[in-house]
């Protein structure tokens, strides 16, 4: 049985913001018109979704900057009833202190990966070994466990702008890939971006604890021992 893993937070504002000059009953419509078509387009036994509530383990962690301190507090006019069809309608499940994409890994890693699919438009759950769905592109892939230990590794690189981390100066995707194209294992990720970070091992730590998406409860990421 293949189930789907939906991290819900973007679809809400997806169809919000496209919403925003309609009336609510009509943005609800449209958020049931896209679920009936990703369900259609997945064809999957079961489902499970999941949005960002309250509090985030992160805050605590950021050191450099606020994690997230410099995002906008723009939402969608109807953001709200959005996420509340998603829960009473659907059954989606609003987690605290993690975000929904934390959710959507811990749910993924708790079965065999061949009875999973994760749904998303996020590059950062690249990090996650797996099948993965993204229902804007309408596209299917799969990421192999080395394949998201990069993905991760680069974004400790280049940070992300988005939720205000920030990485090396100078260093965007292009770089990052050069930096880290011989690789062939963690070791040799880890210490080709510690050598970018100048031996920086506590910047390097801040920046994987805020990047890294876990993959059970509570799980908070550690320098690898590779010795």
């Amino acid at each position: 049985m293949i189930t789907a893993f939906i991290d819900a937070d973007s679809l809400c504002y997806a169809v919000g913001f496209s919403s925003n000059d309609t009336e609510e009953n009509i943005a609800i419509s449209r958020l049931e018109q896209t679920m009936t078509e990703l369900c259609m387009d997945l064809d999957c036994e079961d489902y499970k979704g999941f949005l960002t509530g309250k509090g985030n383990f992160r805050d605590s962690i950021a050191v450099t900057v606020p994690y997230k301190g410099q995002r906008v507090s723009e939402k969608p006019v109807h953001l709200q009833a959005l996420r509340d069809h998603l829960v009473n309608s659907w059954g989606f499940e609003v987690v605290n202190g993690i975000e929904a994409d934390d959710a959507v890994g811990i749910a993924a890693y708790a079965i065999p990966e061949d009875e999973s699919i994760m749904v998303h438009i996020d590059k950062d759950l690249n990090q996650f070994r797996g099948w993965h769905y993204n229902y804007r592109k309408k596209e299917k892939y799969y990421v192999s466990e080395f394949e998201g230990l990069t993905s991760f590794y680069t974004q400790i690189l280049t940070g992300d702008r988005i939720d205000n981390i920030v990485g090396l100066k100078g260093i965007g995707p292009v770089k990052a890939k050069r930096i880290l194209e011989e690789c062939t294992n963690e070791n040799e990720l880890y210490q080709a971006v510690l050598k970018a970070y100048e031996g920086d091992q506590q910047r390097v730590l801040e920046n994987g604890r805020l990047l890294w998406l876990q993959r059970e409860a509570n799980q908070v990421w550690q320098l690898p021992n590779l010795s």
